[in-house]
């Protein structure tokens, strides 16, 4: 058996692995949001894949974050998942605790060569031990006082394996025997690990000793941490430890505030918590050692916090701050304030943003709609794609012949769309990246043809795109957009026919989203409608490529022109719609006329062809959310249908409904949702 295979053995298949570097719980089968990127829908889950007899993680937003568990990991460290294999499973085997011979020709690229755990941790690998013992006995009343002022309950002892003594032996650096006993003046702990104790005395003038041997890489408190969450603190020492833990705080010490943090302490941090904050004592030491971890560390986001004490014996440690009176909303109010002065950028932008009921902005109003229902709106996107030779530049043409008339034209003139009028003649952007310049003059001739115009408009602006690079084009479009918003006081349309030629590849993700990003930003500042066509033919109700994807999740509104079952006519189809369902929006026909020499609309498709498409895209959709599961819940099943067609909560419900009705789907004894007689023709 090799390792790999051992490592799933021993994991639940990788179950257990996904579990222990998970950012965030999850139910295996049920969605939850992707942690490597801002997922505003749950589009993930963690399933068992039989075909590879392990489990793993499938992303329905972005094919890109789906894998197993020893790629996941790799995601997790930063590391490639094929030329750093070795590298992952040794992680996976220290983490763990798996205990595998995985080899030991190899480090941990980008991760420090010693990690730790909860288990490691706690149980620290020690030299041989010097002879030493203690005899424990229950705390009394004094010592439970002593505690309590900061806070420190007898559970929260226990909690930390702390012990009241009586005594305590060892021997000194000299070899010699020696015994410690406790009074009531001088009372003695001892904080008790395997094989190691370190003994604390509050009022003696020796306040620490060690038995046994002090251990390398000592962390007080990591055994008791949550397994992931908002805020750790590192502070000085024990009882600052169980003070933090007794106000409900997470918190862990190394040995001393002097000590070195390792850095596979911090990447461990990191990954459960989402701020590491500095709490040293607020005298000259802690100070200086706090300011040392932020420059050791600066690469991370850690957080220094001094408390507002005045560096005294009594007034110097978050122990002596709850001891003061002071508690746990009083440390809150603290961070609260760091964190603002950390974010004081983003609050600003936030102050920008944040949305005034009591004053609500303009109305956004519809540039192109279809009986009724918007399709393209101000300070939105707006898609139109489909295959070559569909009839896409004369459709833009139409939609063109629109908004360059200062009065409305008839829905059938501009090929069963109702486009907004421009009677103040705002500015009229087209922008062209694949045809030719003579192809170009000639589809503007038949655009002032179906207005019913001799020239062209002063507001109206037409560039050829074809000949300028990648990079240039952008450029173009984001520059004459400003000066001609400024020339004719705003911009009623602008359209860019081949947004794919606005980068290298539509299927580089990082550029796609770089794009649709900058275009969405614009549409905003200019309070405009961009029309984006793609030239792509889509699968079913998606768009294809990055490019696709992000249209798809930024895009008011997407039509698809298709070759009709009729070779002489095109259709279109609606592939998303802001408000309802694109399944329920009409199909519309338009072919060519040779006497107009132009393309005329030719009406809608009957309701029957509408249920036939409804039910095909239906039967795809189900298809595609059963491929790598026999069974879902319906509550997973309305947030995926949700996720794969881009609607809200109530069509998704409504389209299930619909696939039960038409035997797409059905359900098995437990109630939940299978393959429907459909989805086996």
């Amino acid at each position: 058996m090799n390792i790999k295979e051992e490592i799933l053995g021993r994991t639940n298949r990788g179950l257990d692995v996904f579990t222990y570097y998970m950012p965030m719980d999850f139910v295996p089968k049920r969605n939850f949001r992707n942690p490597f990127y801002e997922d505003k829908r749950a589009s993930c889950n963690i399933y068992f894949d039989s075909k590879n007899d392990c489990y793993r993680m499938k992303d329905f937003g972005n094919e890109l974050y789906s894998g197993d568990c020893f790629w996941f990991v790799a995601m997790v460290a930063g590391l490639d998942a094929k030329r750093d294999f070795r590298n992952i499973l040794q992680m996976i085997n220290r983490d763990l605790g798996l205990n595998l011979r995985v080899g030991q020709d190899s480090s941990i690229s980008k991760m420090p060569s010693k990690s730790y755990n909860d288990k490691t941790m706690s149980k620290a690998t020690v030299a041989p031990p010097k002879r030493f013992e203690f005899i424990p006995k229950s705390f009394g009343q004094r010592e439970l006082l002593f505690w309590f002022r900061y806070g420190i309950t007898e559970e929260v002892l226990h909690r930390f394996h702390v012990k009241a003594l009586t005594c305590f032996k060892s021997i000194n650096r000299e070899g010699k025997p020696y015994s410690i006993y406790s009074n009531d003046e001088e009372p003695m702990f001892g904080y008790v690990m395997q094989g190691f104790i370190k003994v604390y005395r509050p009022h003696s003038s020796i306040r620490f000793l060690y038995g046994g041997e002090k251990v390398e890489d000592y962390v007080f408190g990591l055994e008791q941490l949550s397994s992931k969450g908002d805020v750790v603190y590192i502070t000085g020492g024990e009882k600052d430890v169980m003070s933090l833990s007794a106000h409900g705080f997470n918190a862990i010490c190394l040995n001393s505030e002097t000590a070195d943090i390792p850095k596979s302490l911090m990447a461990l941090l990191s990954r459960r918590f989402r701020h590491i904050v500095i709490l040293y004592d607020v005298d000259e030491t802690g100070i200086r050692a706090s300011f040392k971890v932020l420059q050791t560390f600066s690469e991370l986001p850690i957080l220094r916090l001094e408390l507002p004490l005045d560096g005294g014996k009594t007034q110097k440690d978050i122990s002596d701050f709850f001891s003061m009176g002071r508690i746990a909303k009083d440390l809150k109010e603290l961070l609260a304030k760091e964190l603002n002065k950390l974010y004081a950028n983003t609050l600003m932008m936030m102050k920008s943003c944040e949305i005034d009921y009591d004053n609500p902005p303009e109305a956004s109003h519809p540039i192109v709609s279809v009986n009724g229902v918007p399709l393209g709106t101000q300070d939105n996107l707006f898609c139109i794609t489909g295959g070559e030779g569909t009839g896409k530049s004369n459709y833009i043409s139409a939609i063109l012949s629109g908004v360059i008339n200062e009065e409305a034209l008839d829905p059938a003139t501009t090929l069963g769309l109702r486009i907004a009028a421009n009677p103040r003649q705002l500015a009229v952007l087209h922008y062209d990246t694949e045809q030719s310049e003579a192809q170009l003059h000639k589809n503007l001739g038949r655009t002032l043809k179906r207005a019913g115009l001799n020239r062209v408009p002063l507001f109206f602006h037409s560039f050829y795109l074809a000949s300028l690079s990648r990079q240039e084009r952008l450029k173009l479009i984001r520059d004459s957009m400003d000066m001609l918003y400024h020339k004719y006081g705003g911009i009623q349309l602008v359209v860019i026919d081949g947004i794919a030629d606005l980068i290298r590849s539509a299927n580089d993700e990082s550029e796609s989203i770089a794009v649709v990003d900058e275009l969405y930003r614009l549409a905003g500042i200019y309070n405009t409608c961009i029309i984006c066509v793609l030239h792509f033919v889509p699968n079913g109700v998606k768009l294809r490529g990055h490019i696709g994807s992000e249209l798809q999740r930024k895009a008011a509104g997407i039509l698809s022109i298709e070759n009709d079952d009729n070779p002489e006519l095109s259709v279109v189809k609606a592939l998303k719609v802001r408000d309802g369902s694109p399944l329920d929006v009409p199909m519309m026909l338009f072919g060519w006329d040779k006497e107009l020499d132009m393309f005329t609309y030719r009406g809608e498709k009957s309701k029957a062809e509408k249920e036939k498409r409804k039910t095909v895209e239906l039967i795809s959709v189900a298809k595609e959310l059963l491929k790598e599961q026999k069974s879902i819940a319906y509550s997973d099943l309305v947030v995926s249908v949700m996720e794969e067609m881009d609607v809200k909560d109530r069509t998704a419900k409504k389209y299930i409904a619909y696939m039960r009705e038409q035997n797409i789907l059905s359900q098995d004894s437990m109630g939940n949702y299978i393959k429907g007689k459909l989805c086996h023709t």
